[in-house]
């Protein structure tokens, strides 16, 4: 697989190289490219698609610090710069249609597919709010001298299942990132988007999507019933038939 380097980071990326509209492909956190595969072998013979591994994942490295929603969109414009690529087509799952989100409100997309689209503020629960209060009081408690060395079982402890299997600049990243709400960039999408969500989605609650497309001006949003935040995944042959429709236009045959 190809590998390309966007500030100063090594990405991995595969790219069928042909000259038609391209398709760009960002996965979810905690990911990479295999995920979106079945997509790409799919529009290969009718788009350029670029698959890509986002920084920290599959066989791309970890930044070199810290990054937000902002950096990981900066970074996949500069891999769209060099190779050639303007207003692409996003296909993005979760964490992916965050990037796909800001960009498109920034630059010029062509159409945006988005599914279990992260990037608004979660409701939050009155057990979440009382699992924060614990868990800044434990922050507390165990940076004393005897107790200190328990500060990563403690976080492990009270992190989500994202937040315990990952370190260092990543987990930092991902608290950076589920912090951002991207809700004020949605009325700035002036670019077709389709939303796909699953009905039981409980990452990205079907709310969201149904949030989204108010805000977007030109969206649309289909359910997929009694599914869940890999609906796109489980149900991929449906999943293919409905953006079939969505991009017969920008087909080359």
């Amino acid at each position: 697989m190809p590998i390309i380097e966007s500030f100063n980071i090594k990405v991995n990326y595969t790219d069928n190289q042909v000259d038609q509209q391209a398709i760009v492909l960002l996965h979810g956190w905690g990911q990479r490219i295999e995920m979106m595969e079945p997509i790409a072998s799919h529009y290969e013979k009718h788009f350029r698609v670029i698959n890509i591994d986002l920084p920290g994942f599959g066989l791309s490295e970890e930044p070199l610090r810290a990054w937000g929603v902002s950096e990981y969109t900066e970074c996949v414009r500069n891999i769209l710069e060099q190779l050639n690529i303007s207003n692409p087509i996003f296909i993005a799952h979760s964490f992916g249609a965050r990037i796909a989100i800001l960009f498109a409100s920034k630059y010029h997309t062509h159409k945006c597919i988005l599914t279990g689209a992260a990037g608004l503020r979660p409701k939050r629960s009155w057990d979440y709010h009382v699992r924060v209060a614990a868990f800044k009081t434990a922050k507390q408690v165990f940076r004393l001298p005897l107790l200190n060395r328990y500060q990563e079982q403690m976080r492990r402890f009270f992190g989500s299942a994202d937040y315990r299997a990952i370190s260092g600049v990543m987990r930092s990243s991902f608290v950076k990132i589920v912090n951002e709400d991207l809700t004020g960039r949605l009325s700035l999408i002036k670019s077709p988007t389709l939303l796909v969500w699953g009905e039981n989605d409980d990452a990205t609650p079907l709310w969201m999507g149904k949030v989204m497309e108010k805000k977007i001006p030109d969206a649309g949003l289909v359910i997929f019933e009694d599914d869940d935040h890999y609906a796109y995944w489980n149900q991929i042959t449906r999943f293919l038939s409905i953006t079939d429709v969505f991009l017969k236009e920008d087909m080359i045959n």
